[in-house]
């Protein structure tokens, strides 16, 4: 179409995008409700075109095809047999009336200005553009498609499914794309329960360490007592039995008793603490155990696949974090130019 001079690249950039792809699909029970893929196919041979007269003509459509290569697992659980999430990919060149106006270098003066000629020229920019809407918030134009997607189905005789969210910003993902970002999201949940699991095991360890700290003295101090309990004897010798029937001690084998008999009662409410964290201690340990081995067989498969694949699991996630990096600089610089438009 480019040779022909049926589309011109007048303007572009070398990076300019010269493709542009829509997908259009509604959710999978609204095909199941209505006969399944056969009714599919009937809902996006409309579908189409309706895609044709967006793309300007059939000549700058380059493909449509029906997909139906994603499961929906929700679905399919819930109906017990293989449920599938049918969409419409369209390529297409998107093009826009530019009108070519006569310059100054024309030499009728009266012509400069007006419109020379009327060229299809290929431009995303201006196929999609952004406007701001009666508040002033900018809005991209696909939300419009959205609304005249749902418009023709329906005055076509397909009713019973509802518009797309109005406003929102989401983008279609590829089926690659889309697992990437689940398996991207079960990695940061697991990892947050090994981050978890690994803060409660070293609270644990400083418990348990304090613990044994605390055994070690009561260890001691029972030592003490053993070695006490030797002197029982003289203890008992150091009272004298009076006429009346009483005992009688001197000041300093008196104080020698008193400390004995208050450092035991301390002893006996040290000992029983102990006894009762060293309990919990062990509750907490036990737990730990369980939560791991759990933990350790839902990670089974993963660590088969490592040990089975390591260069490219490693790959994998390697690719995984990469993506994850660009998403967030493209975000970023996507936020960078909004703010130099404003």
């Amino acid at each position: 179409m480019v040779d022909d001079g049926t589309i011109s690249l007048r303007g572009l950039k070398q990076d300019a995008k010269m493709f542009d792809e829509l997908v259009f699909d509604v959710n999978s029970a609204y095909f199941e409700n209505h006969g399944g893929y056969e009714y599919a196919k009937q809902f996006f041979e409309e579908t189409y075109r309706l895609a044709v007269k967006e793309a300007g003509g059939k000549q700058y459509v380059l493909s449509a095809v029906l997909h139906a290569d994603e499961r929906n697992k929700a679905l399919s659980e819930k109906m017990g047999r293989d449920v599938y999430h049918y969409h419409l990919h369209v390529v297409y060149v998107p093009v826009v009336d530019k009108e070519v106006k006569w310059t100054k270098r024309c030499k009728d003066p009266a012509l400069v200005g007006t419109v020379k000629e009327v060229v299809k020229q290929v431009s995303h920019s201006k196929k999609w553009p952004r406007f701001k809407d009666d508040n002033g918030a900018w809005v991209n134009s696909y939300s419009l498609l959205q609304d005249r997607f749902f418009e023709h189905m329906r005055a076509a005789g397909f009713t019973d499914f509802e518009r797309g969210e109005r406003g929102s910003t989401a983008e279609h993902l590829s089926v690659l794309d889309y697992k990437i970002q689940q398996d991207e999201a079960r990695a940061a949940a697991l990892g947050e329960v090994i981050e978890d699991k690994e803060n409660a095991a070293a609270v644990l360890d400083k418990k348990v360490e304090k613990g044994q700290e605390r055994l070690s003295g009561l260890q001691e101090k029972i030592s003490v007592t053993k070695q006490a309990a030797s002197t029982f004897s003289e203890i008992e010798g150091m009272a004298k039995k009076t006429i009346g029937g009483n005992y009688q001690l001197s000041p300093a084998d008196w104080k020698t008793v008193s400390d004995y008999a208050k450092e035991n009662i301390i002893s006996r409410g040290t000992i029983s603490d102990l006894k009762k964290q060293l309990k919990e201690a062990k509750k907490e340990i036990r737990g730990l155990k369980d939560a791991f081995n759990r933990l350790f067989e839902e990670t089974r498969l993963f660590r088969e696949a490592v040990k089975l694949a390591p260069k490219r699991i490693k790959e994998v996630i390697e690719d995984v974090f990469q993506k994850n990096r660009e998403q967030r600089e493209a975000a970023r610089a996507k936020r960078k130019n909004k703010d130099m438009e404003r």
